[in-house]
C-alpha cells in the first residue's frame, strides 16, 4: 500500500503539491481521496517507486513527520467509520477472548483477554482511544502490548496507552524503532502475560525487525493462534521494504512450519484484493475460488474474513507455495540446472511478489 499512496504523491508533486503532503500521502494509508482527483494509473508505480519512495519512507520511519500523518489519518477514518471498517465476531478458545479490533480503512488490532482474570494483551494497538474503549467495554486491563514492527498504523498506540495503563510492558525487537519499548525480545523468546504464553519468532522482510506472535494452543482441541502483522495475511504477505526475497522467504517458512490448524489473524484486510490476485496466478486452483467466494460474501457485508488456517492458507496463498509445481507452471518459472532449490523458491517468490505488486483488478 506504500508504494501504491506514492504513485499518488508522485503526481501530487508534479502538480505543485508541497513535499510534506507528498510524504504523507506515500506513507501507506487511506488515498481515495487523492485517488479520485490524481487518477494516476497503478502501472506507474513500478516505473516511479524506487528514488521518490526511499525518501518518503526514510522520513516515515525515522521522524515525527509518520506520526503526525498517523494521528490526522485515525481522527479521519474515526469520522468516517465510527464503527470500525469490519463487522468483527469475537472468538472463545479455551477460556480466552480474541477481539479483532478495526482500525484506520483495513488495518485489525487485536485484543487478546483472559477471561478468569481479566488480563489483556493488545497486539499493534494502534489507535489507542478505540483500543481503551474495548477494554472499558470488556472491564479489562492492559497489561500487555505485542508490537510486531514499527510502521506507525501498527505502534501508533503504544505510547499513549503505556501512559493510561502504568503497568504495561511494551515487547518488540530492538532491530525495529517500536515507539514505547521496554521489553526487548529476541527470537524464539517465551514471553508471559499472567496465564496467557506467546512465542516470538523474528521474521524479518517487510521491516528488519518485524516480529510474529504465536499464541500458544493445546492441539488438536485448542489451536494456536498466529498474530503475523505485516507477514503473511489471508491469501498474501507483506510488501518487502528492508529485506530480499530469500529473507522474506525464510520468515515465511516459519510460518509454513506451524501446525496446520493453526489460526491465522493478520494485521490488514486484505483478503479480497489478495484472492483475486491468486487466481490470476492460479486459476486453475480451485481451493482460491472456493475461499474466494466465501470472501465475497463477507465483504458485501462488510464482515472481517479472519481467521483463517495455515492449513487453508497452504492451498490458496501463492506466498506459501513457492515450493509448488502447480504455482511454477502457472508462473512460467523453470529451475535451472544445479540451481538450489532455497534459491529458485526465492525466485518464485520474487517473481510472485513483483506480479503482486503492480496487479490492479478493480
Amino acid at each position: 500500500m506504500l508504494s501504491q499512496a506514492l504513485t499518488y504523491g508522485l503526481a501530487g508533486l508534479a502538480l505543485g503539491v508541497p513535499l510534506l503532503l507528498l510524504v504523507l500521502v506515500s506513507l501507506g494509508w487511506p488515498a481515495a481521496g487523492f485517488r479520485c482527483w490524481l487518477g494516476f494509473p497503478r502501472r506507474l508505480m513500478a516505473r516511479t517507486e524506487k528514488p521518490l519512495f526511499r525518501i518518503a519512507y526514510t522520513l516515515y520511519t525515522r521522524t515525527r513527520l509518520g506520526y503526525i500523518f498517523h494521528k490526522k489519518q485515525l481522527k479521519k477514518t474515526r469520522d468516517h467509520y465510527p464503527s470500525g471498517h469490519s463487522v468483527v465476531c469475537p472468538k472463545i478458545i479455551n477460556g480466552v477472548k480474541i477481539l479483532p479490533v478495526p482500525i484506520l480503512t483495513d488495518n485489525y488490532g487485536y485484543l487478546i483477554i483472559d477471561l478468569d482474570t481479566n488480563v489483556a494483551v493488545a497486539v499493534d494497538p494502534s489507535d489507542p482511544l478505540i483500543i481503551q474503549t474495548h477494554l472499558e467495554q470488556e472491564g479489562a486491563t492492559l497489561e500487555a502490548i505485542l508490537t510486531t514492527h514499527k510502521h506507525w498504523d501498527h505502534s501508533g498506540g503504544n505510547k499513549v496507552l503505556k501512559k493510561i495503563y502504568k503497568s504495561c510492558r511494551v515487547y518488540g525487537t530492538s532491530r525495529d524503532n517500536i515507539p514505547g519499548l521496554t521489553n526487548p525480545i529476541l527470537d524464539k523468546e517465551t514471553i508471559k502475560v499472567g496465564n496467557l504464553r506467546f512465542h516470538a519468532f523474528l521474521t524479518p522482510g517487510h521491516t528488519v525487525g518485524h516480529v510474529i506472535y504465536v499464541l500458544e494452543g493445546n492441539l488438536p482441541s485448542i489451536p494456536a493462534c498466529l498474530f503475523s502483522g505485516d507477514l503473511i495475511f489471508l491469501s498474501g504477505c507483506g510488501r518487502i521494504f528492508e529485506g530480499s526475497s530469500s529473507l522474506m522467504l525464510s520468515s515465511l517458512d516459519i510460518v509454513a512450519a506451524l501446525g496446520d490448524e493453526t489460526l491465522l489473524w493478520p494485521g490488514h484486510e486484505y483478503a479480497q484484493d489478495n484472492l483475486m490476485f491468486a487466481a490470476s496466478v492460479e486459476p486453475n486452483n480451485p481451493a482460491i475460488f472456493n475461499k474466494l467466494d466465501w470472501v465475497l460474501h463477507q465483504r458485501h457485508e462488510k464482515h472481517c474474513t479472519c481467521p483463517s488456517t495455515i492449513g487453508e492458507e497452504k492451498e490458496y496463498n501463492p506466498f506459501l507455495r513457492t515450493h509448488s509445481s502447480d504455482l511454477h507452471e502457472a508462473l512460467g518459472v523453470e529451475r535451472q540446472l544445479d540451481e538450489d532449490w532455497t534459491c529458485f523458491r526465492s525466485r518464485v517468490l520474487e517473481e510472485v511478489r513483483k506480479r503482486k505488486d503492480i496487479f490492479n483488478y478493480r
